[in-house]
């Protein structure tokens, strides 16, 4: 009797410990299945944040044109895109930095021919949206001014490039500033001023023409009306 009871106990004992090594592999499983299933969430969803991120960055809607470098004219110009992104221009070009006031589009597409981005927005635009355009503007080769009659709240232009953007904070205008702003692939003249030109805005009358002793070379204006931009 003492045999079989002792038999009793070592199968019951053998019993609970093969339940325990049962219980252990499931939790082992669980543990295993749960995480593989946290590994493929975090990896779904750093890959749909790097996806995602990339399409909102995505320059695609960029409008390309094909006008030509060097083309000066004294006179007022009559622009196809609003606002211009190449063609005739001032001989004149316009002082990089942040204007409160529009300027001549003349000025500012010369401006464009040695490499400048210009970023126009709306006269309306709340001054906190404007505050974090100057501050995109405030680095070298940045041109920021109103632009009256703006189809868009904000529209960033290179020479032959331009992007309408969705306002102030729209993540594909510092793109459009890094992959265009004095890109030798796309301007006429890398390199050249974006300083020592004019700063008039465009309630002041275009330069009239130098007389033939004192006109300008292309490009190379050799005397300037002094007014500056206003920075701010």
């Amino acid at each position: 009797m003492t045999k079989e009871k002792a038999q009793a106990r070592r199968d019951n004992l053998a019993r609970m410990r093969a339940e325990q090594k049962r219980k252990e592999r499931r939790a082992a499983l669980l543990m295993w299945g749960i995480g593989g299933i946290v590994i493929v969430l975090i990896v779904g969803l750093v890959g749909f944040y790097v996806i995602n991120d990339k399409a909102q960055k995505s320059l695609s809607a960029v409008k390309t044109y094909t006008y030509k470098g060097s083309d000066h004219t004294w006179n007022k110009v009559s622009y196809k895109e609003n606002p211009p992104v190449g063609g005739q221009h001032n001989f004149y070009w316009q002082n990089c930095g942040i204007y409160d006031k529009p300027i001549h589009n003349e000025h500012g597409v010369h401006s464009l021919e040695h490499g400048a981005v210009w970023i126009t927005y709306r006269p309306d635009l709340p001054k906190a949206d404007v505050d974090k355009l100057k501050t995109l503007a405030s680095a070298e080769y940045m041109l920021l001014s109103p632009y009256p009659g703006l189809p868009a709240k904000v529209i960033a232009s290179s020479w032959n490039h331009q992007i309408v953007l969705d306002g102030a904070g729209d993540p594909r205008l510092p793109e459009f500033i890094k992959t265009y702003k004095q890109n030798p692939s796309f301007t006429p003249e890398p390199g050249a001023a974006c300083d020592q030109g004019v700063g008039t805005t465009a309630d002041q009358p275009l330069p009239p023409e130098p007389s033939p002793s004192a006109s300008p070379t292309a490009g190379q204006p050799s005397t300037m009306p002094s007014a500056s931009p206003k920075a701010s």
